[in-house]
């Protein structure tokens, strides 16, 4: 069980650190179409494990409460999309010169209800809850892999096309999902407490996940003429997603 959760955690960095790899293998910038491509397959990578991991298991693990088995799963929902909501107008309304300091917090930002999701349902696992599987927790960690590659490419590629070696480019790219592992690591430290009020943990990661797909993703998939291409691909990251987790689990 340990190297399971061990090798949980780590797997979403890995995809990660196999996108910004990319930019060893491809020239130049990011071409537009694969760039939104990318994005509206992690996009609806991100929205499916958000349903299927983790507001369904919320709702499951909620049984108890008959009729209201549905309220940790709203509060927790809630709760992760005003948290990301306060956060992210903290740091638009920031008046700090350092931009390196603040797209630095801008990435934590977006990768820590990930890793948080990650060590939430793997807290779940440790515990012996029923309603949390290996397999289940194996697919999440596997989508959100599928989710961080586009993202390290994305990151990596263009520092690159700004006069950055190939190697400082890797290397910032793949340190940007660092929080990931980071995250999953202190929320499963912090088990005892996360234990109880699981469902409301499971279901406040997949509000922050939703967040991020509304605010940071879909507003890029819908530039310029290939929105209908971001659909499509939007669309097959989501049954991919569904189906690797109804599979798995």
């Amino acid at each position: 069980m340990f190297f399971d959760t061990v090798k949980g955690i780590f797997i979403p960095f890995i995809g990660t650190v196999l996108g910004s790899a990319c930019v060893f293998f491809l020239r130049g910038a990011l071409n537009h179409r694969v760039k939104i491509s990318l994005l509206g397959f992690a996009a609806g990578v991100m929205t499916a494990a958000s349903v299927w991991s983790l507001i369904i298991p919320a709702i499951e693990l909620s049984e108890s409460l008959g009729a209201l088995s549905f309220f940790p799963a709203v509060a927790g929902f809630w709760i992760g999309v005003l948290f990301l909501l306060i956060l992210d107008r903290v740091i638009t309304r920031s008046n700090s010169e350092e931009k390196s300091s603040m797209l630095a917090f801008a990435v934590v930002l977006h990768n820590l209800p990930e890793g948080m999701a990650v060590g939430v349902i793997y807290a779940g696992l440790l515990s012996g809850n029923a309603g949390v599987t290996v397999a289940g927790a194996l697919a999440l960690s596997l989508g959100i892999a599928i989710q961080n590659f586009p993202e390290g490419a994305i990151i990596s590629m263009p520092l690159a096309s700004e006069g950055k070696t190939k190697s400082k480019a890797f290397i910032s790219g793949a340190l940007s999902g660092i929080v990931e592992p980071i995250g999953a690591a202190l929320t499963i430290l912090a088990a005892s407490f996360v234990t109880p009020i699981l469902p409301y943990f499971l279901s406040f990661a997949a509000g922050a996940m939703i967040y991020v797909v509304i605010t940071e993703l879909v507003p890029q998939i819908s530039e310029g003429n290939h929105a209908s291409l971001g659909t499509v691909m939007f669309a097959a990251g989501f049954t991919v997603m569904m189906a690797l987790d109804v599979a798995l689990g």
